[in-house]
């Protein structure tokens, strides 16, 4: 029988109208003849070979948790938050006596900015928000994280930063190549994976300001092992190397990207990524078996 495979949402995102990393990889499984449903909120249950959660918050619902808990296969149903607190090693404290430069970054990911949206259906909500958005930054806590902003020193920072519970305090640690500085990306499905080094003259290394970039990096172990111990099975990591060590920027588990300009490289590699999906279900042998029947690492 064909197998199924049940993508899970939040009810009030949406899905079809971002440019998730994830539709490229549901076109390569449907021309395979594997049956995509997507899974608007958790109202409804579909039975399925495997569910995908991908919910584009930074800590996924109890309730979502306990629907998915109906599902055989569950990919990253083990990565509950992906919040700064909880991912980075670098986080700091205005008494650890660190004298470095630092960051100011949202604890919530990109910004909070998919928390606020959800959070502006309720009125109360609205109303808190447009107060906020008049506060300076240290106070509201809203940041871009193309605004992330950076100090010579931990004396620097405005001293509400350090009371706010939406902002953290990382020690700013850049991976330099000349005057220039590096931004490594490490994209992964299962057991497949692509990545690379992309450099800029901006210390916050963005697509729009990227004036080069390198494909096919090496992945260290310490981050395959970070990447063990949070349980993803999916998802983007973005790190930087320093003094030869991997410092582990940001963890994400609903990655986007753009298809108007991809390559036939980029989607040549993308087809690879989608290939490791039998690497993750190998509990259930009949559905390896039908994804990937001549045990092959590859898409034909």
């Amino acid at each position: 029988m064909p197998i199924k495979i049940a993508i899970l949402t939040h009810a009030k995102q949406k899905f079809e109208k971002t440019p998730y990393l994830l539709h490229i990889l549901i076109g390569f499984w449907t021309k395979m003849g594997i049956e995509v449903v997507i899974l608007r909120g958790i109202e409804h249950f579909e039975p399925a070979d495997i569910l995908f959660m991908h919910i584009d918050l930074t800590v996924i619902p109890d309730n979502y948790l306990a629907f998915s808990e109906r599902y055989p296969v569950v990919i990253n149903g083990r990565v509950r938050t992906i919040s700064k607190r909880k991912i980075s090693s670098n986080i700091i404290t205005i008494s650890d006596g660190y004298n470095g430069r630092v960051l100011v970054k949202t604890d919530l990911n990109f910004g909070g900015g998919m928390e606020r949206r959800l959070a502006r259906n309720k009125p109360v909500a609205r109303l808190v928000d447009s107060i906020k958005k008049r506060l300076p930054w240290y106070l509201s806590g809203y940041l871009t994280p193309d605004n992330y902003p950076i100090y010579e020193s931990p004396m620097e920072v405005p001293s509400a930063v350090w009371w706010n519970k939406n902002l953290v305090v990382e020690k700013f640690l850049p991976e330099r190549e000349d005057d220039h500085y590096c931004l490594r990306q490490w994209v992964f499905m299962g057991k497949s994976e692509m990545s690379q080094k992309t450099v800029s003259s901006h210390p916050i290394v963005k697509a729009s300001n990227i004036i080069r970039r390198e494909t096919g990096i090496a992945i260290p172990d310490s981050l395959r092992q970070a990447r063990a111990d949070m349980g993803f099975d999916y998802g983007k990591f973005d790190f930087v190397m320093v003094e030869d060590q991997a410092v582990l920027l940001d963890a994400n588990r609903t990655p986007s990207f753009n298809p108007n300009n991809a390559s036939q490289t980029q989607m040549d590699l993308l087809k690879s990524l989608a290939a490791g999906l039998p690497s993750l279900v190998h509990i259930r042998p009949t559905v390896q078996a039908f994804i990937n029947p001549d045990n092959k690492e590859t898409i034909a």
